[in-house]
């Protein structure tokens, strides 16, 4: 597959991608746990079909000491006994703030309620942060069909 533009030759879109990363840097630091992060990342990025951004993150992921158990069982996580409760809250999160136009009122109460039973204001505030951030790049990504399977580790660090 060949990418539609190379987008981060753009001017345009350079400046956009350098604005997206400084606003993960903010929820970075939050204290919302990088392994949460990640695997929030990786969720939404299944849930949209975006091999660019799961190549991205399931390499940093384990680059960062993440296991292969929990990085193949992220799509599985109802069932998978391998994620905390808070991971699974934010990961029921992820999926409801990822599929929002599929329920009529946006994310349910109950799953909001299971998330806050784990996470602080500011943390939950990072988290939808985060949702909002990973969903924009997978559409850039999936709109300009931006190839997946070379990403190394640490290549976008000129990025941020």
């Amino acid at each position: 597959m060949n990418a539609r533009l190379d987008a981060l030759a753009s001017p345009v879109t350079g400046k956009l991608v350098k604005h997206l990363v400084a606003a993960g840097k903010v929820v970075e630091a939050t204290g919302l746990p990088v392994a949460t992060q990640e695997l929030v990342k990786i969720r939404a990025s299944q849930i949209n079909g975006c091999g660019g951004c799961l190549d991205m993150h399931t390499k940093e992921a384990a680059a960062a000491g993440e296991t292969s158990l929990r990085l193949h069982l992220v799509a599985a996580w109802r069932e998978a006994t391998v994620f905390t409760d808070a991971e699974r809250a934010a990961l029921e999160l992820t999926e409801q703030g990822t599929r929002i136009a599929d329920a009529a009122g946006g994310v349910p109460d109950d799953v909001w309620a299971r998330a806050a039973e784990h996470y602080d204001e500011e943390q939950l505030l990072a988290l939808v942060s985060l949702i909002a951030l990973i969903n924009t790049f997978n559409r850039l990504n999936v709109i300009l069909q931006q190839p997946a399977g070379g990403y190394r580790v640490g290549q976008l660090a000129h990025a941020k």
